[in-house]
């Protein structure tokens, strides 16, 4: 039985993937925080009790700005392949905490890379490393974005995950380790955070058919991303470690569009009609350097890895909204 560690483990893209490794019969082991809140809905089926016979997944108290508990959990859980998605992963937010946003996401790789190095070196075990890239790291750079087009990052988050990125390729040049680097696209499911821009629209919709709310407040409505199904993505993720020789990715669906389009689509699926009734812009939601366009070049991935986005954005905006609207206890159009 294969085991797997994953940093990062509450958060969307970790609750997807701890559910489809356990699905492929590995030994599930997770990171953590200490917070006082307790919230980990995301991982209820996987981690109902400590004690229940139905645990699929182990959990490890720890943090990536903490090293002797990175070590800790890798000699304890002695993995085969490690993914780390811990992040501040919030781009606006980045701008008002850089200095935490670099050191949780920029050197909370390094930390983990070094203690893995280590691990390597004192028990001769191979293992391999997964580190989620972001396509945030092109910034400005025009579109459409490649394995080979040129980092220009425009938030401190994106400045984090470029020292990220180039931090698991030394690692993989100086000292051999197996270090890939998955950039992936901006990717949504009804278990996105609820302050990302395409949940707090759909979590909106849901409060508005309510009555809970009478308005959403956005920021840049013109922002382009190329969006996809989050749980797509973690499967492409296990497929680059399963590759022999260790490369980066790109990934996405291929395809870019606007806020202002995810709203049109989201508030159509629900039937709301004209969604400039419903939405106010609001000066504190936009960011101090904005990133205009992302679409991925998935060339690489669809010939090497053999993978590529079957969930495409109208899909997608009306898998989310309808997630939201069953929250509420609004049965589906």
């Amino acid at each position: 039985m294969k085991k797997a560690l994953i940093f990062g483990i509450t958060g969307q893209d970790g609750s997807y993937l701890a559910e489809l490794l356990s699905g492929k019969e590995y030994e599930v082991h997770g990171v953590v925080r200490r917070v006082s809140t307790m919230s980990r809905q995301r991982l209820d089926r996987l981690h109902p009790d400590p004690h229940s016979p139905a645990l699929k997944v182990t959990l490890h108290y720890g943090d990536v700005g903490d090293v002797s508990s990175i070590r800790s959990i890798i000699q304890k859980s002695a993995p085969d392949e490690v993914y780390n998605l811990a992040a501040q992963s919030h781009v606006r937010i980045s701008f008002d905490i850089p200095e935490y946003t670099a050191d949780v996401t920029g050197l909370g790789t390094l930390r983990i890379l070094e203690a893995l190095k280590d691990y390597e070196t004192a028990t001769g075990k191979r293992v391999k490393f997964y580190q989620a890239s972001s396509s945030e790291m092109f910034g400005s750079s025009p579109p459409p974005q490649s394995e080979t087009t040129p980092f220009h990052p425009r938030s401190p988050y994106a400045i984090a995950k470029v020292f990220a990125y180039w931090t698991t390729v030394n690692y993989r040049e100086a000292y051999g380790l197996h270090a890939v680097n998955g950039i992936l696209f901006n990717h949504e499911s009804p278990r996105r955070g609820e302050n990302f821009v395409t949940r707090k629209i759909t979590r909106g919709i849901a409060e508005i058919k309510t009555g809970l709310a009478k308005k959403i407040y956005l920021g840049n409505l013109e922002a382009k991303r190329d969006w996809g199904y989050a749980p797509e993505y973690v499967e492409v993720m296990w497929r680059m470690l399963q590759e022999d020789e260790p490369d980066d990715y790109v990934i996405g669906t291929g395809e870019s569009h606007s806020v202002g389009d995810f709203l049109e689509t989201a508030f159509r699926h629900a039937g709301l009609g004209d969604w400039q009734s419903y939405v106010e812009i609001d000066p504190r939601y936009y960011r101090p350097a904005e990133v205009d366009n992302l679409v991925a070049d998935t060339r690489k991935a669809k010939t090497k890895l053999g993978w590529e986005a079957k969930v495409k954005f109208d899909e997608l905006a009306k898998i989310m909204v309808e997630a939201d609207l069953v929250r509420f206890g609004i049965e589906k159009n």
